[in-house]
């Protein structure tokens, strides 16, 4: 059995998949762009602007599973240009803190809308 996790404080799905998943205990959340739920644009236009509301989208979705980041176990980013890795450290550290959950960061060739940064969590739930 699996129930679908959906918040208006995180930005709608912009294709055919929901914003987290809920399945034997483990949330399995979608990549969450810079998007601001409230106007569908990005954040801004630099790399910091659109890392933080990634963070804090990836926040709304925890919390409307009713869970928070100490429950994160795996992350995966995603980056247009690993330059960014540095501020990335930075803004990925309002979230989460030590113990930190396991990370992957890779670079691509592009995201979403043109995105900067794209954030996906597996969270283990109580």
């Amino acid at each position: 059995m699996k129930t679908i996790i959906s918040t208006t404080e995180a930005p709608a799905a912009i294709g055919a998949y929901s914003q987290a998943v809920v399945a034997n205990g483990m949330l399995f959340a979608s990549g969450q762009l810079g998007i601001d739920p409230t106007t569908g644009d990005f954040a801004g236009a630099d790399f910091r602007s659109q890392a933080e509301q990634a963070v804090k989208n990836v926040a709304a979705i925890l919390n409307a599973a009713g869970t928070d980041a100490s429950h994160v176990v795996k992350t995966t980013v995603f980056l247009t240009d690993m330059a960014n890795f540095a501020v990335l450290n930075e803004v990925y550290s309002t979230l989460f803190s030590a113990p930190f959950p396991a990370r992957s960061a890779v670079a691509v060739a592009a995201l979403p809308k043109g995105g900067l940064v794209e954030i996906e969590v597996l969270a283990v739930l109580d």
